[in-house]
């Protein structure tokens, strides 16, 4: 794992990473900075070093911020964000797919006055999208299994749970998970 690979998970004063979707990694390069600056705590580290002619250090993998930053109260209205309200699932035939091969659907075309938000946008695949096309649901046949509607931060971090992202480095995990709920057995 080169150094470009080691990025640091960045959690606020409260030890909750700032974003779990897309989840708070700064590069080496930062994290290296905001510990030199002593804007952060290190709260663990990678086996891989940097060095200067006077200092070496290890890269740091978690770093907690020394002030707390307030969770945004709702969710950016964004693409990703949309597929992880739908569950990166086609909201008409209800196939799951990988992000780059899912589209948006404005359940009431924008030709005929939809508007771009969060209540009027579903996750769809290229087929389903192009047999709707730009009619109504009515006149395609085809609805979307559940309604659009604005989620809270909390739903879309419960289901992006079960999509991480590719590299989740071991020491990041009691830290992203902290606050699920324990299995009993």
């Amino acid at each position: 794992m080169g150094m470009h690979a080691s990025p640091a998970l960045v959690l606020s004063a409260d030890f909750r990473p700032l974003s779990y979707f897309p989840l708070s990694l700064w590069s080496w390069q930062e994290a290296v900075k905001a510990v030199f600056l002593r804007r952060v705590h290190v709260l663990s580290e990678y086996d891989r070093k940097v060095r200067s002619p006077s200092k070496e250090m290890a890269l740091p993998s978690v770093i907690v911020l020394k002030q707390y930053v307030p969770a945004a109260r709702k969710p950016a209205f964004t693409r990703f964000n949309v597929f992880l309200r739908d569950r990166f699932g086609c909201q008409y035939c209800g196939e799951g797919l990988p992000a780059e091969r899912l589209t948006f659907d404005h359940v009431i075309p924008r030709v005929r006055g939809g508007r771009t938000e969060w209540t009027n946008v579903v996750t769809a695949c290229e087929p389903c999208n192009l047999r709707k096309g730009h009619r109504l649901p009515k006149d395609s046949g085809i609805w979307p299994r559940h309604p659009p509607y604005e989620p809270t931060n909390w739903e879309l971090q419960e289901n992006g749970r079960g999509f991480p992202p590719n590299h989740l480095h071991e020491s990041w995990r009691d830290y992203l998970y902290w606050d699920s709920e324990l299995e009993q057995g």
